[in-house]
């Protein structure tokens, strides 16, 4: 289990076990935001497949505002029940120019993904990929 290494621990060359894993909410209300090991397997995979591929190409750094979240985390801050979030598939990330542009790149690179949903006024794209089955590659614009 992720508790017994460093939160700095790199998941690939730009991502780190803290950035997705951490959680203000989940530390502010004492919440153990901790995978198991299935969910663990699944953020790699979300981080190899998808966000560090996606950052190569982007070619700036991207921030993870949200990645995993436990269950009781996921209800706290208004997510449904089906959050890929919950299953370590899903990360809201942010760049520090326009979160379209990342949108952009991660079309034309073809890369693999099961939601995109660009959040235009807040300034961020949710990203998921299907640890297991097809990857829809839906794209929303909210």
């Amino acid at each position: 289990m992720i508790k017994n290494i460093r939160p700095r621990y790199p998941i690939s060359r730009d991502f780190t076990w803290d950035e997705m894993l951490n959680s203000a909410t989940a530390n502010k209300h004492g919440i153990d935001n901790v995978p198991d090991e299935k969910t663990e397997e699944a953020i790699v995979g979300l981080v190899k497949r998808l966000l560090q591929p996606l950052r190569l190409a982007y070619g700036q750094p991207i921030r993870i505002s949200s990645g995993y979240r436990c269950p009781q985390l996921n209800k706290l801050v208004g997510g449904v029940a089906s959050s890929q979030h919950v299953k370590g598939e899903a990360a809201d990330c942010v760049v520090n120019d326009n979160a379209s542009k990342l949108l952009g790149v991660l079309l034309a690179h073809e890369l693999p993904f099961d939601q995109a949903i660009l959040y235009k006024k807040q300034n961020f794209l949710h990203l998921s990929i299907r640890n297991i089955g097809t990857n829809r590659r839906m794209v929303l614009i909210k």
